[in-house]
Order: structure tokens, then C-alpha cells, then sequence
């Protein structure tokens, strides 16, 4: 086991995610970062950088690009060149970029909903028209109302923007899923950005269909984004890159890029291929971690939290509760009252639910479940 019992002060590090309740004895599982330290492989590579002493301007040198693209292959199958990778910071600059890449103002931005708040502000911050068509839960599952996006879609719709696998709900997309995306958006000539963040954090025994595999008219008008961020913990070191094979979106957004996106953090850059390269053996002990803190919130919440729901998960690290039943007007400020943190459902566009962050060690989380259930079985006032 590589270490992931271990609690690892985080408290006045500069964390967003711990310094947010500074002084207060509020335990954090809100933002998605986790509280596993990087793989040993990765901070190795990144103390061998550190002692050599010299951080200027950093391009993508061959080490890296290699990583990525033996990476991409091997794990997904995707056979990509070179001159597809266009490297930014981060997830969220790169969804932006996209926006302001296709179409024009006022142009359309088709979301599934609830889903990960900065494809809700992107749009908007690119002035584009946010267009959000809610998932709904059919045969026990989360699924795209394919009436509901037929019915949304417009002459002015530029763009779809798909979270795959899906944050929050936990959903891997199905291939035969993905290929009615790709239908939707050729028929409607839509640009699809696939954001594949998570693809490495899946629980269940499930392939990660990756976009730019299932046919040439997706390679031809897909922007997939991928990080080494959540799976190995490094989002700190704010380096991403998007995957685009066709020549005249990749350079529509590389041009739109220009003199906003610079060079990448060099320690970024070392972390990726360190990552790519050593880390699978830790990402595999990982997911097992992650899998056995999925089961026991579910069970928690299913026999210890009433008025509470979670329906079955397959992917992240990041627990979808539908908190409706207790007709709580501020669920999130309740919670952090009884001393634990949580993303607002609002944020995502789903009032009336919450999401529970459990990538951390089992300790932190079994204590945090404790306090929400010492707080459900407190009177509450009418």
C-alpha cells in the first residue's frame, strides 16, 4: 500500500482546499484534489529537477511529448502525432479556449447538467449562450435526454461540451453512448470538447472508451482534454494538454490561445512524464483505495444517513448525494455547521444535492461521515 492511510497535514500550505476553513474545525471534502501524496516515482523526478537548480522558460521536450503519446496508445488506444498536443495550465483555460474558438459571439454551448461548474462559466466569461440540458436517471442509471438535446439544439449551436468520465454523477459513458454524441454533433455540425480528466480513475470493471477512437468524423471535430492531474494528485503543478487531430481546429485554437497561454510549469511538465512513465503500479493500489471509499460512504449513507441518497457511482472520486429529502434550505451550510465540507449542488446546477470529495484516507472520511450522521439525528428546528 503506498501510503494512502497516512494523513498528511495539509493546513497552512497554501491548500485552496484546506485553507478555505483556516481555523475552523471543519474537515474539507469539497474542491477535487486528493490528500494522497504523489507517487514516490514523481517526487523523485521532481526533486532530480529541483537540484538542478535552473527554472527558465520550459517547452515540451522530447521526454514528455513521448510520455504522452506512448501514454495515450498504450492506455487508450489513441494513435496520436506529435503536433496534436497543444499545452495549457490547466483544464478550465483550455474549456474556455474552446469556447472562444468556435463559433462567435452569441454562438451556442450544449452542457449536460449537473456537471463540473466551470463548463457552467465558461460560456458565459467566452460570451457565448450557455445551452444546459439536465441529465435525467432512467433504468437506474444517469443518461442524456436525447429529446431534451434535440430540442435545445440550434442553427447558432457551435459547440457540445462532454464530461467523460462524468463529473459529478460518476458515469463512464458506453461506446454506443459516445457514438450517438458524435452522430448528434455531426448531424448538427457541432465541435465536441471531451473532457477525459478522470479516464484513469474508473472503479468499475469498464473500459474508458476514449473520443478520438470510435471513428474519423470524431477524430475530425473533437477537442479531448486530458491532465496527469486527478489521477496522480498534481494539480498544483497546472500542467494539461488537448488532443486535436484536425488541422484547422487545432490551429482555430491555438490561435485563440495566443498571448493568454504561455509556456507551462516546468516541474509540470516533469511531473507528467514521471507520472505517465512509473506511476501505473501506484495509480492501480489507488483505484483499488478509491474503490473500497466509494463502497463504505455508499453504505454509510444508505444505513446511516436517512433522507439521503447516492445512487451507484463508476467513476472519480467524487460522491453525487441527493440531499433533497431533508428539505434543508442551505444543505451545504448545515453540513459545514456539523463540521464537514462540501461542494454546493448549485454550483453544479443541481440544487438540493451535494458532492463528498472521497479521495482521502479512510480515517478522514469515516470521521467526516460520523458528523454528518451526529448531525441528521440532532432535532432540528421546524
Amino acid at each position: 500500500m503506498h501510503g494512502f492511510e497516512i494523513i498528511i497535514p495539509r493546513a497552512d500550505t497554501g491548500s485552496l482546499k484546506w485553507d478555505k476553513y483556516a481555523g475552523k474545525d471543519i474537515l474539507p471534502l469539497w474542491v477535487a484534489d486528493m490528500d494522497f501524496a504523489s507517487p514516490p516515482a514523481v517526487l523523485e523526478a521532481l526533486r532530480a529537477r529541483v537540484d538542478h537548480g535552473v527554472f527558465g522558460y520550459t517547452i515540451p521536450d522530447d521526454n514528455v511529448t513521448h510520455a504522452v503519446l506512448d501514454y495515450l496508445h498504450d492506455r487508450h488506444g489513441i494513435h496520436a502525432q506529435p503536433n496534436w498536443l497543444v499545452w495549457s495550465p490547466g483544464l478550465v483555460p483550455a474549456l474556455n479556449l474552446a469556447c472562444r474558438a468556435t463559433g462567435h459571439p452569441g454562438s451556442g454551448v450544449l452542457i449536460n447538467t449537473p456537471v463540473y461548474p466551470p463548463f457552467l462559466s465558461a460560456p458565459p466569461f467566452s460570451d457565448r449562450k450557455r445551452i444546459s440540458v439536465p441529465l435525467i436517471r432512467e433504468d437506474e442509471q444517469w443518461q442524456i435526454d436525447w429529446a431534451a438535446m434535440e430540442a435545445a439544439v440550434s442553427p447558432t449551436t457551435a459547440l457540445m461540451i462532454l464530461c467523460h468520465p462524468h463529473n459529478p454523477v460518476g458515469r463512464v459513458w458506453r461506446r454506443d453512448e459516445l457514438e450517438r454524441i458524435v452522430d448528434f454533433c455531426a448531424r448538427h455540425n457541432l465541435t465536441l470538447v471531451s473532457d477525459e480528466i478522470h479516464c484513469d480513475l474508473i472503479l468499475e470493471d469498464l473500459p474508458h472508451v476514449a473520443t478520438l477512437t470510435l471513428s474519423e468524423e470524431a477524430r475530425r471535430r473533437t477537442i479531448a482534454l486530458y491532465s496527469p492531474s486527478k489521477t496522480y494528485n498534481l494539480p498544483g503543478l497546472a500542467c494539461s494538454y488537448a488532443v486535436i487531430p484536425d488541422e484547422s481546429l487545432r490551429s482555430a485554437f491555438t490561435r485563440t490561445a495566443r498571448g493568454i497561454i504561455t509556456e507551462i510549469n516546468a516541474l509540470g511538465y516533469v511531473g507528467c512524464a514521471a507520472a505517465y512513465q512509473h506511476g501505473e503500479p501506484w495509480r492501480k493500489e489507488l483505484v483499488r483505495y478509491l474503490r473500497d471509499n466509494r463502497d463504505l460512504v455508499f453504505s454509510f449513507v444508505r444505513d446511516r444517513l436517512p433522507g439521503v441518497i447516492m445512487h451507484p457511482m463508476e467513476a472519480t472520486y467524487l460522491a453525487w448525494l441527493d440531499v433533497r429529502g431533508l428539505a434543508l434550505e442551505q444543505p451545504a451550510a448545515f453540513f459545514e455547521s456539523a463540521g464537514v465540507g462540501l461542494s454546493n449542488g448549485v454550483d453544479f446546477g443541481a440544487p438540493g444535492f451535494l458532492r463528498l470529495n472521497f479521495g482521502c484516507p479512510r480515517e478522514t472520511l469515516t470521521a467526516a461521515l460520523e458528523r454528518m450522521a451526529v448531525a441528521l439525528s440532532a432535532p432540528r428546528s421546524a
